[in-house]
Protein backbone atom coordinates (compact mmCIF):
# COMPACT_ATOMS: atom_id res chain seq x y z
CA UNK A 1 0.00 0.00 0.00
CA UNK A 2 2.67 2.29 0.92
CA UNK A 3 4.50 1.85 -2.12
CA UNK A 4 1.24 2.47 -4.31
CA UNK A 5 0.85 5.60 -2.25
CA UNK A 6 4.15 6.73 -3.22
CA UNK A 7 3.38 6.37 -7.03
CA UNK A 8 -0.21 8.19 -6.76
CA UNK A 9 2.20 10.99 -5.34
CA UNK A 10 4.98 10.96 -8.24
CA UNK A 11 2.15 11.22 -10.80
CA UNK A 12 0.48 13.74 -9.00
CA UNK A 13 4.38 15.48 -9.02
CA UNK A 14 4.43 15.28 -12.91
CA UNK A 15 1.27 16.40 -13.70
CA UNK A 16 1.97 19.54 -11.40
CA UNK A 17 5.23 20.05 -13.41
CA UNK A 18 3.32 19.32 -16.71
CA UNK A 19 1.15 22.06 -16.19
CA UNK A 20 3.43 24.46 -15.20
CA UNK A 21 5.74 23.80 -18.09
CA UNK A 22 2.12 24.44 -20.32
CA UNK A 23 1.85 27.50 -18.75
CA UNK A 24 5.43 28.87 -19.18
CA UNK A 25 4.70 27.82 -22.68
CA UNK A 26 1.61 29.65 -23.40
CA UNK A 27 2.85 32.53 -21.82
CA UNK A 28 5.88 32.78 -23.94
CA UNK A 29 3.70 32.44 -27.42
CA UNK A 30 1.76 35.03 -25.78
CA UNK A 31 4.51 37.47 -25.90
CA UNK A 32 5.66 36.32 -28.84
CA UNK A 33 2.62 37.05 -30.66
CA UNK A 34 2.07 40.20 -28.76
CA UNK A 35 5.19 41.46 -30.11
CA UNK A 36 5.32 40.11 -33.29
CA UNK A 37 1.79 41.77 -34.31
CA UNK A 38 3.60 44.98 -32.10
CA UNK A 39 6.72 45.04 -34.57
CA UNK A 40 5.90 47.47 -37.79
CA UNK A 41 8.59 46.40 -39.32
CA UNK A 42 11.10 48.40 -40.81
CA UNK A 43 10.97 52.41 -41.58
CA UNK A 44 12.37 54.10 -44.21
CA UNK A 45 15.04 55.70 -44.00
CA UNK A 46 15.56 59.13 -45.17
CA UNK A 47 16.10 62.72 -43.46
CA UNK A 48 12.65 63.84 -45.35
CA UNK A 49 10.54 60.93 -43.41
CA UNK A 50 9.58 61.43 -40.17
CA UNK A 51 9.76 57.75 -38.80
CA UNK A 52 7.64 58.48 -35.41
CA UNK A 53 4.75 60.44 -37.35
CA UNK A 54 5.08 59.02 -40.99
CA UNK A 55 5.13 61.93 -42.42
CA UNK A 56 7.25 63.00 -45.73
CA UNK A 57 7.90 66.32 -45.03
CA UNK A 58 7.81 69.28 -47.77
CA UNK A 59 9.39 72.18 -48.06
CA UNK A 60 11.06 74.15 -44.96
CA UNK A 61 8.68 76.50 -43.52
CA UNK A 62 7.42 77.36 -40.10
CA UNK A 63 3.87 76.76 -40.11
CA UNK A 64 2.53 73.08 -41.03
CA UNK A 65 0.11 71.67 -43.24
CA UNK A 66 -0.79 68.12 -42.42
CA UNK A 67 -2.24 65.41 -45.04
CA UNK A 68 -3.50 62.26 -44.17
CA UNK A 69 -4.65 60.58 -47.62
CA UNK A 70 -5.41 57.44 -49.07
CA UNK A 71 -4.60 56.92 -52.71
CA UNK A 72 -7.80 54.69 -53.43
CA UNK A 73 -9.96 57.80 -52.13
CA UNK A 74 -11.56 59.63 -54.48
CA UNK A 75 -11.92 62.84 -52.74
CA UNK A 76 -8.06 62.69 -51.74
CA UNK A 77 -8.02 63.21 -55.07
CA UNK A 78 -10.47 66.08 -55.27
CA UNK A 79 -8.33 67.92 -52.77
CA UNK A 80 -5.16 67.44 -54.13
CA UNK A 81 -6.84 69.06 -57.57
CA UNK A 82 -8.97 72.02 -55.38
CA UNK A 83 -5.88 72.57 -53.23
CA UNK A 84 -2.76 71.31 -54.36
CA UNK A 85 -2.01 74.31 -56.79
CA UNK A 86 -2.43 76.43 -53.50
CA UNK A 87 -0.55 74.45 -51.18
CA UNK A 88 2.02 74.04 -53.40
CA UNK A 89 2.57 77.53 -53.74
CA UNK A 90 2.86 78.15 -50.11
CA UNK A 91 5.93 75.01 -50.13
CA UNK A 92 7.98 77.05 -52.48
CA UNK A 93 8.19 80.44 -51.54
CA UNK A 94 8.46 79.17 -47.98
CA UNK A 95 5.29 79.17 -45.92
CA UNK A 96 4.45 75.69 -44.81
CA UNK A 97 6.41 72.74 -44.46
CA UNK A 98 3.77 70.03 -45.83
CA UNK A 99 3.55 66.82 -44.07
CA UNK A 100 2.03 64.12 -46.28
CA UNK A 101 1.23 61.34 -44.43
CA UNK A 102 0.31 58.05 -46.84
CA UNK A 103 -2.26 55.74 -44.77
CA UNK A 104 -4.58 52.89 -45.80
CA UNK A 105 -7.89 52.66 -44.65
CA UNK A 106 -9.46 51.25 -47.85
CA UNK A 107 -8.06 48.32 -48.72
CA UNK A 108 -11.17 46.88 -48.65
CA UNK A 109 -12.26 48.13 -52.07
CA UNK A 110 -9.47 46.63 -54.10
CA UNK A 111 -10.62 43.31 -54.59
CA UNK A 112 -8.22 41.66 -52.23
CA UNK A 113 -5.08 43.30 -53.72
CA UNK A 114 -4.98 46.13 -50.73
CA UNK A 115 -4.21 48.90 -53.32
CA UNK A 116 -4.14 51.36 -50.98
CA UNK A 117 -1.54 49.55 -48.38
CA UNK A 118 0.82 49.03 -51.94
CA UNK A 119 0.07 52.31 -53.28
CA UNK A 120 1.05 54.16 -49.95
CA UNK A 121 4.63 51.57 -49.46
CA UNK A 122 5.39 52.88 -52.82
CA UNK A 123 5.15 56.35 -52.26
CA UNK A 124 7.65 55.30 -49.12
CA UNK A 125 9.58 53.76 -51.30
CA UNK A 126 10.14 56.76 -53.78
CA UNK A 127 10.52 59.65 -50.68
CA UNK A 128 13.46 57.31 -49.43
CA UNK A 129 14.67 56.97 -52.83
CA UNK A 130 13.92 60.33 -54.45
CA UNK A 131 12.72 62.84 -51.81
CA UNK A 132 12.69 65.49 -54.67
CA UNK A 133 9.92 62.90 -56.81
CA UNK A 134 7.61 62.19 -54.02
CA UNK A 135 5.07 64.98 -54.44
CA UNK A 136 5.56 64.17 -58.71
CA UNK A 137 4.88 60.54 -57.79
CA UNK A 138 1.94 61.54 -55.53
CA UNK A 139 0.53 63.75 -57.86
CA UNK A 140 0.74 61.38 -60.83
CA UNK A 141 -0.75 58.63 -58.58
CA UNK A 142 -3.89 60.38 -58.20
CA UNK A 143 -4.09 61.24 -62.40
CA UNK A 144 -4.01 57.17 -62.49
CA UNK A 145 -6.35 57.00 -59.52
CA UNK A 146 -7.92 53.07 -59.75
CA UNK A 147 -11.56 53.60 -59.21
CA UNK A 148 -13.43 52.32 -55.57
CA UNK A 149 -14.15 48.17 -56.26
CA UNK A 150 -11.14 47.99 -58.78
CA UNK A 151 -8.36 45.46 -58.20
CA UNK A 152 -5.93 48.90 -58.32
CA UNK A 153 -2.75 49.77 -60.28
CA UNK A 154 -0.29 46.61 -60.27
CA UNK A 155 3.26 46.61 -58.62
CA UNK A 156 4.71 47.09 -62.08
CA UNK A 157 2.67 50.13 -62.43
CA UNK A 158 3.82 51.53 -59.57
CA UNK A 159 7.55 50.82 -60.85
CA UNK A 160 6.84 52.45 -63.90
CA UNK A 161 5.05 55.70 -62.51
CA UNK A 162 8.03 55.55 -60.25
CA UNK A 163 10.23 55.64 -62.71
CA UNK A 164 8.59 58.51 -65.04
CA UNK A 165 9.25 60.55 -62.34
CA UNK A 166 12.82 60.22 -61.64
CA UNK A 167 12.89 57.11 -58.85
CA UNK A 168 14.57 54.28 -60.20
CA UNK A 169 15.64 51.78 -58.24
CA UNK A 170 12.34 51.05 -56.55
CA UNK A 171 11.32 47.56 -57.83
CA UNK A 172 12.11 45.29 -54.89
CA UNK A 173 10.63 47.72 -52.40
CA UNK A 174 7.70 47.79 -53.92
CA UNK A 175 7.75 44.18 -55.02
CA UNK A 176 8.30 43.49 -51.49
CA UNK A 177 5.84 45.43 -49.61
CA UNK A 178 8.91 46.59 -47.61
CA UNK A 179 7.01 48.96 -46.04
CA UNK A 180 3.57 47.78 -45.25
CA UNK A 181 3.88 47.27 -41.56
CA UNK A 182 5.16 50.75 -41.22
CA UNK A 183 2.12 52.05 -43.53
CA UNK A 184 -0.21 49.81 -41.10
CA UNK A 185 1.01 51.17 -38.21
CA UNK A 186 0.84 55.03 -38.88
CA UNK A 187 -2.66 54.32 -40.16
CA UNK A 188 -3.65 53.75 -36.85
CA UNK A 189 -1.96 56.93 -35.72
CA UNK A 190 -4.41 58.71 -37.94
CA UNK A 191 -6.29 61.37 -35.35
CA UNK A 192 -9.92 60.94 -35.69
CA UNK A 193 -11.97 64.16 -36.79
CA UNK A 194 -13.07 65.44 -32.97
CA UNK A 195 -16.62 66.49 -34.10
CA UNK A 196 -17.16 62.28 -35.32
CA UNK A 197 -14.62 60.17 -33.21
CA UNK A 198 -14.08 58.71 -37.04
CA UNK A 199 -11.26 58.81 -39.04
CA UNK A 200 -11.34 59.39 -42.75
CA UNK A 201 -9.52 61.00 -45.90
CA UNK A 202 -8.55 63.36 -46.46
CA UNK A 203 -7.33 64.57 -42.98
CA UNK A 204 -5.96 67.80 -42.86
CA UNK A 205 -4.55 69.76 -39.96
CA UNK A 206 -3.30 73.35 -40.17
CA UNK A 207 -0.64 74.04 -37.54
CA UNK A 208 -1.74 70.89 -35.81
CA UNK A 209 -5.16 72.04 -35.97
CA UNK A 210 -8.01 70.07 -37.34
CA UNK A 211 -9.17 71.87 -40.56
CA UNK A 212 -12.67 71.34 -41.59
CA UNK A 213 -12.42 71.66 -45.63
CA UNK A 214 -15.13 74.43 -47.35
CA UNK A 215 -13.53 73.45 -50.57
CA UNK A 216 -12.31 77.21 -50.98
CA UNK A 217 -8.71 77.09 -50.32
CA UNK A 218 -8.94 80.81 -50.50
CA UNK A 219 -11.11 80.63 -47.34
CA UNK A 220 -9.34 77.27 -45.98
CA UNK A 221 -5.79 78.36 -46.25
CA UNK A 222 -6.50 81.58 -45.12
CA UNK A 223 -4.60 81.86 -42.12
CA UNK A 224 -1.68 80.94 -43.37
CA UNK A 225 -0.68 84.07 -45.23
CA UNK A 226 -2.69 86.71 -42.99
Amino acid sequence: MATAARKVNWFAILVSVAVVLALVVTAAIVVWSNNQSDDAGPAPQAASINAETGAIEVGTGEQTLDTYIDFMCPICNQFEQAYGESIHGLVDDGTITLNIHPIAILDRFSQGTEYSTRAANAMYCVAETAPDAAVSFMQTLYANQPAEGSTGLTDEQLIEIAGSVGAEGVDACVTEQRYSGFVSSMTEKTPPNPETGRVGTPTVLLNGEFLNLTGDPAVDLAPLTS
